[in-house]
């Protein structure tokens, strides 16, 4: 990397560390990490920078994986689909990409694919869809770079514990340098999207998230308007009808991101006119329905820069959580105009993962990058908490290690794995400080 200084996405954190490092194999990336040990620096892997927080952040060297990248082995697991080997810097689209080529997909994937698959795993991306799971269930066997530059292999037969918390450790028990996903036989999803009411849509809520294979909607505050999104998964030589090519770009580039950046901006200038602007904007949305590639429905490009937090909640208390949202929004006179996104995964063992052992509902709350977001997410957070959320962990929050611990089951066992691991936290950095503790 030829810059001095290195920024996320979002523009929410910046690093100045000693020097960026690149290394093209996992034995440059084992000696880099041994040379750091001896010299007492710390070392953090970066990916395509999308988390909103500090967990790729470091003083020392600043590892980028870029160029370890592609599948390195499949291994056919019939009926089930294969078991996948990736190197850790693949972005998720081309993986996306390679493996639709190979007759296979991943099992779920979120609403964004540029970041790297060890980036996405250890911030506990998810996706949506009640009868599945983050992208941490996906995985089947780990390798990592240690903190004295040793490679280990870990699966749930061998190194269990590592792998328990390697899988979504947040980069703080090692470098993940390859990952070995469960994917599935290819498949097309045929999608139905529409404007619909709030009401409406929680009034049948439990039918449509538990029957539609990917069931989401983005709810405009201000109003009682939400768009639905229903996912459903079809056999791979299933015939496709992509959006026509007019109808996307108007839909996709324009409205999503050439019009909503403008809306922003004005919205910015004149915060009182956001609820006029969100019922006009609630009603322009039209319905549309097509049928494509499973990873082209699942993600969608977002160039309209934003702060993000996302809170995941017992499924059962989803409608009240809305609703005190909706509360605080219109007794405050806070105004906005990103709409608040609800999704679903089922419930997981993950150690760290926001769906461990109950199946969730995942809110997430947007504001754009020029209006202040602190008011709005300490509300929504206050909120949250209160029905034991969980945030998610590359999205801004305010938790710490004191009040997480008791929102995990299975914290102090991932903290002892991290103090056998890495001791002296040559991973380590402020934001793991304050969410794991020293």
């Amino acid at each position: 990397m030829a810059q001095d200084t290195w920024r996320n996405w979002a523009g929410t954190e910046t690093a100045n560390p000693l020097r960026f490092a690149t290394p093209r194999s996992v034995e440059e990336l084992s000696a880099l990490v041994c040379g750091a040990a001896e010299h007492g620096q710390r070392v953090k892997a970066v990916g395509s920078g999308h988390s909103f927080t500090g967990v790729a952040v470091t003083d020392g060297i600043l590892v980028s994986l870029d160029a370890l990248t592609g599948i390195e082995s499949v291994t056919l697991d019939e009926p089930a689909g294969a078991l996948v080997t990736v190197l850790a810097g693949t972005r998720l689209h081309d993986l996306s990409e390679q493996l639709w080529h190979r007759g296979l997909a991943m099992i779920n994937l979120g609403d964004i694919d540029v970041q790297s698959i060890a980036g996405a795993l250890s911030t506990g991306t998810h996706g949506t869809g009640a009868r599945f799971g983050g992208l941490a269930t996906q995985v089947r066997a780990l390798q990592v770079v240690l903190a004295d530059g040793s490679v280990a292999d870990c699966s749930p037969t061998e190194n269990p514990e590592l792998f328990e918390a390697a899988r979504l450790g947040l980069g703080a028990v090692g470098i993940i340098s390859k990952v070995t996903i469960q994917c599935v036989p290819n498949y097309v999803m045929h999608a139905v999207e529409k404007p619909e009411s709030l009401d409406a849509t929680l009034d049948r809520l439990d039918h449509d998230r538990t029957t539609i294979d990917h069931f989401e909607f983005y709810w405009f505050p201000h109003t009682r308007r939400v768009l639905t999104k229903r996912n459903t998964r079809l056999p791979g030589d299933t015939p496709a009808s992509p959006l026509h090519p007019v109808r996307a770009y108007v839909d996709d580039e324009l409205l999503a991101n050439v019009l909503f950046e403008g809306i922003n901006r004005v919205a910015g200038l004149a915060p009182k006119a956001i609820p006029k602007i969100n019922r006009l904007s609630s009603r322009m949305l039209s319905a549309r329905e097509f049928t494509d590639r499973s990873y082209r429905v699942f993600a969608s490009e977002r160039r309209v820069k934003f702060r993000e937090m996302e809170y995941a909640v017992p499924t059962e208390a989803l409608p009240d959580t809305l609703a005190a949202i909706d509360s605080w929004v219109e007794k405050s006179g806070f105004t906005v105009a990103f709409p608040v996104e609800v999704r679903f995964a089922a419930g997981d063992d993950v150690w760290l993962s926001t769906a461990n052992g109950r199946d969730t509902a995942y809110i997430a709350v947007h504001q754009y990058h020029r209006r202040d977001h602190e008011p709005y997410f300490s509300a929504v957070e206050a909120i949250a908490r209160e029905v034991n959320g969980r945030p998610h962990w590359g999205k801004l929050h305010g938790r710490t290690a004191d009040d997480l611990r008791p929102a995990y089951p299975n914290f102090d066992e991932f903290v002892a794995v991290r103090d056998k691991y890495d001791p002296e936290r040559m991973f380590g950095n402020a934001y793991l400080q304050q969410v794991l503790g020293r």
